[in-house]
């Protein structure tokens, strides 16, 4: 099952880097992941003033600009993107801010389950039933005509 939890920061002037780790004491079968739903400016930020933000992750060496923000003009974006099993590092690489990051940190600790495997562990109770295949049916309608192609008899 997938734990959910909400992930924000506030980047500033004075506080113009945060990073997000994967948590390396716990291990969960399907990784976790980090995902960035919105980056708002600050009711309080400066007109005219460009605020850039700026994600580096450790994983791929990916450095670029994810997010440009201007009061008065662009308040929000909504980013949707997901950073899998990484080291990233937010930064405010041009403006004071406040800018503020949100999403989500999921762990998925979800195991698969091998069908083939399940089925050997299968304590026999069920060994008389026949699983029949499932097809689709095309049975005509009152008036003779096939039900999937009405043209048809």
């Amino acid at each position: 099952m997938a734990e959910e939890s909400f992930y924000g920061v506030t980047l500033s002037a004075e506080n113009n880097s945060v990073t997000w780790d994967v948590v390396a004491e716990e291990d969960y079968a399907r990784g976790q992941k980090l995902v960035i739903k919105q980056i708002l400016l600050g009711a309080e930020a400066k007109d005219n003033e460009f605020n850039v933000v700026e994600v580096t992750t450790m994983k791929d060496s990916v450095q670029i600009p994810i997010a440009v923000l201007k009061a008065g003009e662009t308040r929000a974006v909504n980013p949707d993107v997901e950073f899998y099993e990484s080291k990233v590092t937010f930064k405010l690489i041009k403006g004071s801010g406040p800018v503020y990051i949100h999403g989500q940190n999921i762990k998925d600790d979800v195991e698969v389950v091998d069908m083939e495997e399940e089925d050997d562990e299968d304590d026999g109770e069920d060994d008389e039933i026949e699983h029949p295949k499932k097809r689709a049916k095309i049975e005509p309608n009152a008036d003779g005509k096939n039900a999937k192609n009405p043209k048809k008899k």
